[in-house]
């Protein structure tokens, strides 16, 4: 673990808060435009996309029994299916919480900081509810490959059912390709989800635009009434079939995720003009078809499609489940490099794969925990019926979450009034309420596996935060106050080096130990040395103006501050070769950047718990060094070991 600070930047934000929004700036060209909404379309909605495959066979099999019959069943829950699309979708994220962006970002941490900003501090209620729906997206990551392909793989079964017993190996190995295939990035391949995702959009539309006429009685199901009725009639089974319907709108919190990636325009066109549309023209058909013939219910999907289009449905509907895995595995790439950024998890190594998109990231330590809990899950559940079960309870949480923080948002940020805001958001807290109060009834039958992905990353965020500060209690008690050591440098006969030394510090007010043990052992200092703190900013980008501040303390000693947003890569070198100085010399020949390695040991009556002092040093080694982490060269670095008991 290295002396490296990242905290927030308070005062940052005061210089950006009157700054514009930074989304990319609009094109005069309108083929710029559709160009977004067609790549929204490759990792956006996938999730959502491949929906149809599992929710309706889903519902009517747990909507058995019960004092309505079959024809009551379909349409009840079509018309559950529509409106559930129609509020927590259209309504709440296309046309509100869109409009939530943190300059030109979106996601659950960008909108805890977009909170925070509007609040004017940090508060311990923005910040649990942050993480919490960091926590809750991150375990609905894991599902969502592991679900999405293994009920693309089973349509095999209708091509013959000799192929029953591929379909979990095969799931396995086209779980293990994507899974390796990200350390090469999907900057070429993404250029070809956009299309093959339009192609899947309008095969659903005329799957379903090929059987309306099978039963148009279907078309009742656009009356909420039905729903309402239909959940009159089942009581408390209706709230098991509200846990399967709302794995129709699984998915729609990536709108507000990838709105950096797209903006509000295209994401908002490509929902309104074809993906919901075309969702709900193949929900219907499926309803109709299911009406004329009640025993396509054990898959519904496939039997949409004549007997010969059933393999090219199965290869399409297969590409579909990978582009949103895909886009779950990006956003969980995402996630975790703000979690990082914003202290709330140690450093681990984030590769680059893309030199023109900034969003094209991989981490491998991230990656192989991923794959590991993806495949768990497809050989434990085999098959996505018994997946369906886990599915739910964490997006239900994170659209709670994300409700919630849209309060603080909307009266503190946009101004509106209490009352105001509470007749907006209200009818989505009660929705979103009963559907997670439905998804709970699912705990012991699968629906404990996201929420205790959820609670390993909440402890995990909780430990390292606890056992940073009082690591940093520890080495405050031991540095040396800056001034006094500058006065006792400057009055010594040390040997001054030529060329410029960068010491790495969270305090500035501190001596760094790196330069402390230099002294000790050399008894030299560079002619110029400059003591380097990194911020984090509660913005996704920081404008290139204000991503460096140098002051000149005096002739041998400099303060820098470099900022970086939450969604930047933080490239220091980059960042100080831009500074003009002209008694400092950044360059790479004439800059040393000394570092202190620091290891961890747990000590004797340390204020943690033993298990969670263990926990803490544990994950002190798995950190990234600085030195990859900021992007300093190896052969500009120089690491200087103290061992520190917590």
């Amino acid at each position: 673990m290295n002396d490296v600070g990242m905290p927030s930047s308070p005062a940052l934000q005061a210089s950006v808060n009157g700054a514009q929004s930074s989304h990319a700036p609009q094109s005069p060209h309108r083929m710029a435009f559709w160009g977004l909404v067609v790549g929204s379309l490759g990792v956006v909605y996938g999730d959502i996309g491949t929906s149809p495959l599992y929710v309706f066979r889903t519902a009517i099999a747990s909507a058995r029994g019960g004092d309505i019959g079959f024809e009551e069943n379909v349409i009840g829950i079509l018309s559950l299916i529509l409106w559930t699309l129609t509020i927590s979708v259209t309504i709440k994220y296309v046309c509100l919480i869109l409009r939530a962006d943190n300059n030109g970002e979106g996601g659950t941490l960008s909108l805890m900081a977009l909170a925070q900003r509007a609040i004017g501090r940090q508060t311990f209620m923005v910040f649990v509810l942050g993480v919490l729906g960091a926590a809750l997206f991150a375990g609905d990551a894991v599902i969502t490959p592991a679900i999405s392909v293994l009920s693309a793989v089973e349509g095999l079964k209708f091509v013959s059912p000799q192929f029953t017993n591929f379909v979990l190996p095969l799931t396995v190995i086209i779980l293990i390709a994507l899974f390796v295939f990200q350390s090469k990035g999907t900057d070429t391949v993404g250029k070809l989800f956009g299309p093959i995702m339009i192609v899947w959009f309008l095969t659903l539309a005329i799957g379903g635009v090929s059987h309306i006429a099978d039963s148009p009685k279907i078309l009742l199901a656009l009356n909420p009434g039905y729903a309402a009725t239909f959940l009159w009639h089942k009581g408390a089974l209706g709230i098991l079939v509200l846990g399967s319907v709302f794995l129709a709108v699984t998915g729609g919190e990536a709108l507000y995720a990838d709105l950096g990636h797209f903006r509000r325009g295209p994401i908002q066109t490509a929902w309104l003009g074809l993906v919901f549309p075309c969702l709900g023209i193949n929900y219907v058909g499926q309803g109709a078809m299911l009406l004329s013939h009640p025993e396509a219910a054990s898959d519904p999907f496939f039997l949409l499609f004549p007997k010969w289009a059933t393999l090219p449905i199965v290869v399409l509907a297969t590409l579909a489940t990978i582009i949103a895995s895909q886009a779950t595995i990006t956003g969980a790439f995402s996630l975790f490099r703000q979690a990082i950024q914003l202290r709330l998890l140690p450093r681990l190594v984030v590769k680059q794969t893309s030199a023109s998109n900034r969003g094209q990231i991989y981490l491998p330590q991230i990656n192989f925990i991923l794959l590991a809990g993806v495949l768990f899950l497809v050989l434990a559940f085999r098959s996505s019926d018994n997946l369906a079960a886990a599915y739910g309870v964490a997006v239900t949480g994170t659209e709670l979450v994300t409700t919630s923080l849209m309060f603080i948002v909307i009266t503190k940020y946009w101004k509106l009034s209490t009352l105001t805001t509470i007749v907006m958001l209200v009818p989505f807290f009660l929705l979103e309420i009963v559907f997670l109060s439905a998804n709970l009834t699912k705990i012991f039958e699968g629906g404990y596996l996201p929420l205790t992905f959820a609670a390993v990353l909440c402890f995990t965020m909780w430990t390292w935060m606890r056992g940073t500060k009082v690591l940093s209690e520890k080495i405050r008690a031991e540095d040396m106050p800056l001034d006094l050591f500058m006065t006792s440098a400057m009055k010594s006969e040390m040997k001054m080096a030529k060329g410029t030394a960068v010491y790495l510090t969270s305090n500035p007010g501190l001596a760094p130990t790196a330069m402390l043990h230099v002294v000790k052992h050399f008894n030299a200092l560079h002619q110029q040395n400059v003591f380097l703190t990194v911020l984090t900013a509660e913005i996704p980008q920081v404008a290139d103006a204000d991503r460096v501040q140098l002051t000149r303390i005096n002739e041998h000693f400099s303060h820098a501050v470099v900022n970086f947003g939450f969604m930047e890569d933080p490239n220091v070198p980059l960042a100080l070769s831009k500074v003009k100085d002209g008694d400092i010399d950044f360059t790479t020949m004439k800059t040393s950047y000394v570092l202190s390695r620091r290891r961890i040991k747990p000590a004797i009556g340390s204020v943690l718990p033993p298990w969670q002092d263990n926990f803490f040093v544990n994950l002190t080694r798995v950190s990234a060094n600085a030195a990859d982490y900021f992007h300093i060269p190896i052969d500009q670095s120089v690491e200087i070991g103290h061992q520190y008991l917590v």
